[in-house]
């Protein structure tokens, strides 16, 4: 019975508390809403100024490159290509007897790089040789030249154009094969022959 009284008292005060709560004006609170319009009426903030748009590389990759014989018998490459102004380019020439390589960067500049002299300093010896034209990765190209490549090279196309071996993206690579001496071997293989100039 006790515990009836407790649980009717309780109701009493809980609907005298209810009842109170309201302000006898019969107005409504606006305090919050006052708040609320202020904070949608704040000034949106100015979206982050985009970098400007650019127009992704579309044309198949083409390099085309020559090699000329020095005095001293050392290489020059030089050559031209469509990759955008300032792609990094890798020139490999390996002597194929000896696997022996002599490697340059070189920059494209007016859709032309050269590199050079490469080789021995006492002059390539009589022999075949591969040089190799390389475009690297997206990762080493410089950010104007990535964003027409793509960031995994994903905009390069054509025959040049291969997977990276470390599988960062795509990459373009073009060879040729060049005899250096001044007696040509009879072979039924492309290659060129080098005389000294």
């Amino acid at each position: 019975m006790k515990a009836c009284y407790r649980w009717c008292g309780l109701a009493a005060v809980l609907v005298l508390l209810a009842g109170c709560s309201g302000d006898d004006t019969g107005a409504e609170p606006t305090a919050g809403l006052e708040e609320a319009e202020s904070v949608e009426q704040a000034p949106a903030p100015e979206p982050a100024q985009e970098e400007p748009a650019v127009e992704p590389f579309a044309e198949p990759v083409a390099i085309d490159f020559a090699a000329t014989l020095t005095g001293d018998r050392r290489l020059m490459v030089a050559g031209e290509s469509n990759l955008p102004e300032g792609a990094r380019l890798q020139i490999v020439v390996e002597r194929e007897l000896s696997g022996v390589r002599w490697q340059q960067r070189t920059v494209l500049a007016n859709g032309r790089f050269e590199a050079g002299p490469l080789g021995p300093g006492s002059g390539m010896p009589d022999g075949g040789y591969t040089i190799t034209v390389n475009l690297p990765e997206a990762s080493v190209q410089p950010l104007e030249v990535r964003r027409r490549i793509g960031e995994q090279g994903e905009h390069l196309s054509g025959p040049l154009v291969g997977t990276s071996r470390h599988g960062l993206g795509q990459v373009a690579s073009t060879s040729r094969r060049f005899l250096v001496g001044s007696e040509p071997r009879r072979t039924d293989d492309r290659v060129e022959v080098l005389g000294v100039e």
